[in-house]
């Protein structure tokens, strides 16, 4: 491996000329010292000017500018091939639409520096609102916008709080990549798809075999947000697509359960029933920001419970619905009256 370069930045990209000059421009304008860095723009098979843009930055630009295409459609394909290239210790990830703060490299190098007991960082992804935003999108609705601010303390992410911390301000060692692979395909967005967790899958690999991140509110990137992203379609849009590539996921701490319905866990039935009833309850109350965030747990419910039962309908050793939702019944039953005569005794 080149241990010229301290840092690489990899930013992936698709069609969006227009935005990477102001991206590239707040990477370029780094206060980092004695730092050595590259930038890697990866293009992701973009039919718009990003190629003249990037070689436009390449004439000019005073630090390393690698511009890579990679043709297979989707982010995961796009950060691995950034990864390959990639040849510093430390590989760090910001997207083609926010700035990063003029201290983020020296922010970088030198928690990975403070703390060896890490193998990534995320900080703060803010908003830069390009008009006034809704009442009802509180902070409890930031995640749509990969927005991201956990307060003003540091604390780790592992195995114990699995927290996603997002790409868009995100950096890892290298020996990370080759102790547990890359961003899986299967998960990812492609092209104007929204609510993939090919990140979140990433980090759960990483805790899941030991890894420790840390969460530091003094690494920050600010990302404008398009009036359409505050809309209440996109983010009912979001919510429907995170719930079916949740059920693809997986994920072990949701699929524990005494019983399952269509292959979908009983718990995940009674806190649907919960935000039923919240979300009328709000609304009544017209209480728009709690009843619209009851809304949106509703949505992806629905999209996890129709991805997971499409799936479940192909399995040989499926019964047909009546009888499947006997069983359930009786599962629950069963495990009602154990519970009773657990207390009784």
């Amino acid at each position: 491996m080149n241990e010229q370069f301290e840092v690489s930045v990899i930013i992936s990209t698709y069609n969006r000329c227009d935005l990477l000059p102001a991206a590239l421009a707040s990477i370029f304008a780094q206060d980092s010292g004695a730092i050595n860095y590259e930038v890697i723009v990866v293009d992701n098979n973009s039919t718009d000017r990003t190629r003249q843009v990037v070689e436009s930055f390449i004439e000019r630009a005073n630090v390393s500018l690698k511009y890579i295409f990679e043709e297979k459609q989707g982010v995961s394909y796009a950060r691995n091939a950034g990864i390959a290239a990639a040849s510093a210790p430390i590989v760090a990830f910001f997207d083609d639409d926010v700035y990063v703060s003029p201290d983020w490299l020296a922010n970088i190098k030198r928690i990975f520096e403070e703390h060896p007991e890490i193998g990534c960082v995320g900080g703060k992804v803010l908003p830069q609102w390009s008009s006034e935003p809704p009442s009802w999108l509180t902070n409890d609705h930031w995640s749509p916008l990969a927005l991201q601010d956990h307060g003003e303390t540091p604390f780790y992410v592992n195995a114990n709080r699995e927290i996603c911390l997002v790409s868009a301000n995100l950096a890892f060692r290298r020996e990370v990549f080759e102790q547990i692979g890359v961003f899986a395909p299967e998960l990812q967005r492609v092209k104007g798809g929204i609510g993939s967790i090919e990140d979140f899958e990433f980090e759960l690999r990483f805790y899941r075999n030991g890894g420790q991140g840390l969460y530091e509110p003094n690494l920050v990137v600010t990302a404008p947000v398009e009036p359409e992203r505050i809309t209440k379609a996109y983010h009912r849009k979001w919510h429907t697509g995170h719930g079916r590539f949740y059920a693809m996921l997986r994920n072990e701490g949701v699929e524990q359960a005494s019983a399952r319905l269509f292959d979908v866990p009983s718990h995940m039935y009674r806190q649907a029933a919960v935000d039923a009833v919240h979300w009328l309850k709000h609304s009544l109350q017209r209480q728009e920001a709690k009843a619209f965030l009851h809304e949106t747990h509703l949505r992806f419910f629905k999209e996890f419970f129709r991805e997971r039962r499409k799936e479940s309908l192909k399995s040989p050793q499926r019964r047909d619905s009546i009888g499947e939702i006997v069983c359930f019944i009786v599962s629950l039953a069963s495990r009602k009256s154990k519970s009773n005569q657990a207390e009784e005794s």
